[in-house]
Parts: C-alpha cells; structure tokens; sequence
C-alpha cells in the first residue's frame, strides 16, 4: 500500500524527517494498530496514530463518556456525554483524518476474545486502567506473537514500557514486571485517587512515540526498560526491566515446557 498523491501534503512535514521518508510514511500506512481504551492514555494516543497516518486502527472500549472524564480524555466533548467512547472516539478520528480505517469494538475485551482480537493486528497498545485488563492483554499478545506497548497513568506520575518476551530473551514480559496477582484492591482507580489531564496527556504521547517507533522498526524501545514520567518535576527516568529466568509465564521452565 502506497502513500496516495492526495496525502503527500498532509503528512509532509513528517515525511522530510530522514528516518521516515516515503518509505517510513508506506509503513506506517501499511501497519494495524489496536488500541485498548479510549480515555485519558487513549486519546492523545489515538489522536497521534491517526495523525501520523496509521492504516489501519482498532478501539477497545465499551464505557460511556462522562463529564468527571472530559478534563482528560479529549477526545470527547460534552455533547457526548452518554455515548460510547469507541463511537464519540471514532468520531474525532474521522474528523482529524478520514483516510483511516476505524474499527470500532464497542464490547469488552475478555479472556474469551482477547486473544483473537489481538491477533488481527500488528501492534497492541494498552491504555487501560486496571491491573486484571492489562494482564490479560498481555497474555493475549504473548499468546500470539504480538508487539504490546504498555501504558499506566495515576495522579501526576505514569509508566510505559514494550513487551515482546515472544521475541525470547533478552526481551521481559509482563509477569517480568509483576510476577504475582495483585488483587484489584492494591491497585487504585483514578475516580479514588484522581489523575491530572496534562500528565495523561504526556503519557499517551510518549506511546504513540513509542508505537511509531516499533513500527518504523527505530532502534532503542523500551523492551527491557521502564520509562516513569513525574509530571510536577518534568522529569523521565528509566530503570532496567530484566527478563527474570523464573518468571511465570516467560521463565526458562516454560521455554522447556
């Protein structure tokens, strides 16, 4: 699939940088991307792909805009309010850019169809707020060979890394990272502790930064590493995500299984 003479305009200013051209610009049309949740990581996530001219992009996402959501997932507006997100979602994307194919899944992701969701898609990027949801999805994308960026955000602070571990070592997978079930109550809600706009903001950024990166197939993801950004200090700091030999779903013992 080709660039169209119609788009040269649009994604010009993208297409001079020397590591797209039109042939970064050919491969980001070309790449399917699924991205879990329309919200506050979501929508400047989905905002970027669509910008940056993804070919092909899926939402997940079955809850409906409330106003309490609008001072951060701005891809939705009051007159929305009561709709679903994946619609309102689809919407504004079509709005930015309307050579894009949106798939729209207005149901929840579960065990039963994650793993056939994400397989229909190159790149999965996770935006969503629990810990049960991200695990699955993970192991959905483990399960199929699938390239996950993975993205948190809480109060002023959030966290984003890749996971590849199909890939095979070095590569770390989620369970690397969190190698026990953590019960939902370990794990607090933005409605219990709250989140700042802006810092969602920044978070969803740097993963369509890093979306586009692995697409373009840049050296230097975030596979084997965790980016943690503080907002009120401006501050991103990395810390070495190591794959742990004895990890439950990656570890050694299951490669010889």
């Amino acid at each position: 699939m080709s660039v169209h003479h119609d788009d040269q305009a649009r994604y010009l200013r993208q297409m001079v940088l020397p590591e797209l051209g039109q042939e970064g610009q050919e491969r980001l049309r070309s790449a399917s991307v699924l991205v879990i949740g329309a919200g506050g990581l979501g929508s400047p996530l989905l905002f970027y792909l669509a910008a940056a001219g993804v070919g092909r992009i899926g939402i997940v996402d079955y809850d409906t805009v409330e106003e309490s959501n609008l001072h951060r997932q701005i891809l939705h507006t009051t007159d929305r309010i009561g709709t679903f997100k994946s619609e309102s979602a689809a919407t504004s994307l079509r709005a930015l850019n309307p050579h894009i194919d949106y798939e729209v899944h207005n149901y929840p992701i579960s065990e039963e169809n994650a793993r056939d969701l994400v397989s229909g898609y190159d790149i999965v990027a996770d935006g969503s707020d629990n810990f049960q949801t991200r695990d699955m999805v993970h192991t959905a994308c483990f399960a199929s060979a699938v390239t996950l960026v993975s993205g948190a955000v809480q109060m002023t602070s959030g966290l984003l890394t890749t996971f590849k571990a199909h890939l095979g070592p070095p590569h770390p997978c989620f369970r690397c990272l969190y190698p026990d079930d953590l019960p939902s109550g370990l794990m607090p809600t933005c409605s219990e502790i709250g989140v700042l706009g802006p810092a969602a903001g920044v978070l969803g950024c740097l993963q369509a930064m890093e979306v586009l990166r692995e697409i373009l197939g840049i050296e230097g993801g975030l596979s084997g590493r965790l980016a943690m950004y503080d907002a009120w200090s401006a501050e991103i700091t990395h810390a070495d995500l190591p794959r742990r030999a004895e990890c439950p779903a990656c570890g050694s013992h299951q490669a010889a299984a």
